[in-house]
């Protein structure tokens, strides 16, 4: 298949991306293209304009803060996957990289491009949501803030608006002696996850839960919390009771049925992803991080 014809731009700022952006209401922004361009050539996209942004240099790189993790949109997986800072302050988002397709596709897929293509069963969208990320996002006239939970606005679909461009993510770090772990079931490797879990845990001094997030993917349209499990486990000991109860919450969810796996098949599944990645997480946990 050959993309559709449009007009291509290639701006060398963040500046005049936007200026483009702004008057051209159905252009599409060329990040990693790792799903833009495959969206192009079996021609379920078709823009008018393709801005490319891989020659502005400051919508890239990886900053510490006193207490997070920033981010730039076009930061590619491979550099996040490769990172001293990414491996001490967020091992959760080191582990869902080495699960992300293939080296060839790390090495030009990037963050901003996977949370604004917003694919179900994406891991960095997963990662975003345990840690309550926080997006920047910017238009010619100014920038605002947008939490990570409120960003999905359905299948495929985030809550950009028309001239809108996401150019950082920041991601709170969590204390020193956390637990993590992110599970998913895939085909094979490389494949898009069936389903995927993404979770974090802090246990206080007595050994029960002090803090938790737990993330899924591939179950539903969107990504979201398994705000239920949550509650559930905070301030419990972290039993086999208390874990198969929470895996049980997502029985609630009406799950995806598509081609890759049947509704049927996602509900059985989940629990034993949610289980494992708590288990696996709370292994991790050092008692008294919190």
């Amino acid at each position: 298949m050959k993309a559709p014809t449009f007009r291509y731009h290639r701006p060398s700022s963040r500046t005049e991306a936007l200026k483009l952006l702004s008057a051209m209401p159905s252009a599409r922004i060329l990040a990693g293209g790792q799903s833009l361009l495959p969206m192009l050539n079996f021609r379920v996209a078709f823009p008018d304009d393709v801005i490319d942004i891989n020659r502005i240099a400051d919508l890239a790189g990886i900053e510490a803060t006193s207490d997070a993790i920033v981010i730039g949109a076009m930061t590619r997986q491979r550099a996040l996957e490769k990172s001293p800072l990414i491996a001490t302050h967020l091992p959760l988002m080191a582990e869902a990289i080495a699960q992300i397709g293939h080296y060839a596709t790390r090495g030009r897929g990037t963050i901003g491009g996977s949370l604004c293509h917003l694919d179900p069963a994406a891991e960095l969208p997963v990662v975003a949501l345990a840690h309550d990320a926080t997006l920047r996002i910017e238009n010619a006239a100014g920038a605002r803030e947008v939490a990570m939970a409120d960003f999905p606005a359905g299948l495929l679909t985030p809550s950009l608006a028309e001239g809108e461009m996401l150019t950082a993510i920041e991601f709170p770090v969590w204390r020193p002696g956390h637990g993590s772990a992110f599970v998913e079931f895939a085909r094979r490797h490389g494949d898009f996850a069936i389903v995927a879990c993404g979770v974090l845990v802090e246990l206080s001094p007595n050994g029960t839960i002090a803090r938790i997030a737990i993330a899924i993917g591939g179950l539903a349209p969107t990504p979201f919390r398994l705000t239920a499990a949550e509650k559930l486990l905070t301030g419990r000991q972290p039993d086999t009771t208390a874990l198969v109860e929470a895996a049980r919450t997502t029985q609630e969810i009406d799950p995806l049925d598509d081609p890759q796996a049947p509704a049927s098949y996602r509900r059985r599944l989940a629990p034993a992803i949610v289980r494992r990645a708590l288990a696996t997480a709370l292994e991790r946990c050092s008692l008294g991080a919190a």
